[in-house]
Order: structure tokens, then C-alpha cells, then sequence
């Protein structure tokens, strides 16, 4: 039995006028950036299912370009979780699940549900939402993240309900919003969003060489020492996790470099 989960890091999505030239080699036609993509990558955050759904034969096509081992993390739809009353959205939810996500295959990875900074932390209603989150859909297992932006979700009851469901928390190294690495599921989901465009590997070396042992530690089963928890008093069970770290937003010119090399570290 391995002693450590798969760490896998990646981008948010494969389409950017910058990477052309850059990422990408001169003049490769843009239907082969996912073919390309994914044979440096080991991961791939869609953002484009955050804004409309997608057809079936899209997912399966995806898939086809893609090889052996590649994720691809979906953002599910902004009608999921910007609602006044989270628990109210099942039939949101459902319509995001049914698109055809599974043509995906095992190609499909963890579902981010992305909350707005808007949206305070209301146990209830955030366990009512919960439990629209299927754990299997079409035999296929489903991992779900969650990423919440305001710090009334800064208390060890949240860490319990996402706990309670196998929901990982999206550690976000943001600017803005709270940062919490409190584990709380079977595997860990990072957004790393404090790069530079100015920094050729998006994080310096010495920031990727700290974040390369946070994703190990991870990987292993315990978790790094040096990121804020909401709920330290609980202790973490030691069995391996795959750990998923996407270069979001800021320093998204360099994003794949910083990815590519994290990746080197880790591997």
C-alpha cells in the first residue's frame, strides 16, 4: 500500500491569448492546447462550467485529448451558490450534475463549489446544501471542495460539517479572503493566488520549494505546520490523500511554468 497520495498540479483552464508563444509552442492550432496542456500538466481547473453548462459530447471530447492520469476539476455553476438560501438550490444542483459530467470518466476529478464573499457562514442552510452533494453519480465517486470567502466560516463548526460530508476545504492563498488548511476530507484542494506576472515561475523558487513540501506532507497524511486551522484542537487521521494545487488568477502569464516546476519538486 502506498505510503502517499497523487499530487497533481495545474492550471485554471487552457485557453489564454499570453500562453500562446509562451506555454504554448509557435502556431500550434487551438484545438491541440488541451492535447498539449495535459501532456505537461497533471491538472486542469475549468472555470467556463462556473458560467454555462456544457454538453455531453464536450466532456467526452475533452477526455479523448487527454491522457492516462489527467484530472480535470470542474467549477460548478454560479447558480449553486450564489442564492440567498444554499439548501433551496437542489434543483441548481441537480441541473450542474446531469450535463454530463460523467462522460468524463476517470478523468474527472474534485467539483468546486465556489461561494461568494458575500455569503456568511449559516449552519443549517450550509448542511441543507451539503446534503445535495451526491457522493457517486453514475457509479462514478464524486470529490467535492469547497472554496468560502467570508470569515464567519472562521470557527471549528464548519471544519465539523465539511468533515461530517468528506468536503474538503479549499485552502486559498488569496489576498483578500481567509486562508484556512484545515484538512477535512480524503484528499486536499489548494489555489495558490498570490503569483506574479513579473516572476518567471509564478511563485519565486523558495516560496515553491515551501509549497512543495506542504503538498507532501499532505500527500502523506499529515499536513503542514505553518498554515492557519480553524479547528487545531481536532487530529488529523495519517492515511494517504491526493492533493490537487491549481495556480489561479494573479501571475496567470507565468501560471504553467509555476505548475510545471512545483510539479518537478513533488514528483
Amino acid at each position: 500500500m502506498s505510503t502517499s497520495g497523487t499530487i497533481r498540479t495545474g492550471i485554471g483552464g487552457w485557453t489564454f491569448d499570453p500562453w500562446e508563444g509562451t506555454f504554448y509552442p509557435e502556431k500550434l492550432p487551438k484545438k491541440r492546447q488541451l492535447e498539449f496542456a495535459s501532456r505537461e500538466l497533471t491538472s486542469i481547473e475549468v472555470n467556463g462550467t462556473y458560467y454555462g453548462s456544457q454538453k455531453p459530447e464536450t466532456f467526452a471530447k475533452w477526455a479523448s485529448e487527454v491522457p492516462d492520469g489527467f484530472i480535470f476539476s470542474l467549477k460548478a455553476s454560479r447558480f449553486t451558490t450564489n442564492r440567498k438560501a444554499l439548501a433551496d438550490g437542489g434543483e441548481s444542483v441537480e441541473k450542474f450534475l446531469t450535463q454530463g459530467l460523467t462522460e468524463l470518466g476517470d478523468h474527472l476529478g474534485p467539483i468546486l463549489w465556489q461561494f461568494p464573499p458575500t455569503k456568511k457562514f449559516e449552519p443549517e442552510d450550509f448542511e441543507g446544501f451539503l446534503k445535495l452533494l451526491p457522493e457517486k453519480l453514475d457509479g462514478l465517486a464524486l470529490k467535492h471542495a469547497l472554496e468560502v470567502r467570508n470569515e464567519t466560516f472562521l470557527v471549528p463548526e464548519f471544519a465539523a460539517l465539511a468533515r461530517k460530508y468528506n468536503a474538503a476545504i479549499v485552502y486559498a492563498q488569496h489576498m483578500d479572503y481567509p486562508e484556512i488548511a484545515d484538512v477535512t476530507a480524503d484528499f486536499v484542494y489548494a489555489r495558490l493566488q498570490k503569483g506574479s506576472d513579473d516572476v518567471e515561475t509564478c511563485y519565486p523558487p523558495e516560496a515553491l520549494d515551501e509549497w512543495a513540501e506542504r503538498l507532501k506532507a499532505w500527500s502523506g497524511g499529515g499536513e503542514p505546520t505553518d498554515l492557519p486551522k480553524i479547528d487545531p484542537a481536532t487530529k488529523l487521521a495519517k492515511k494517504p490523500r491526493d492533493v490537487f494545487a491549481f495556480f489561479i488568477t494573479s501571475g496567470k502569464v507565468n501560471a504553467p511554468n509555476g505548475a510545471r516546476e512545483l510539479q518537478r519538486r513533488t514528483g
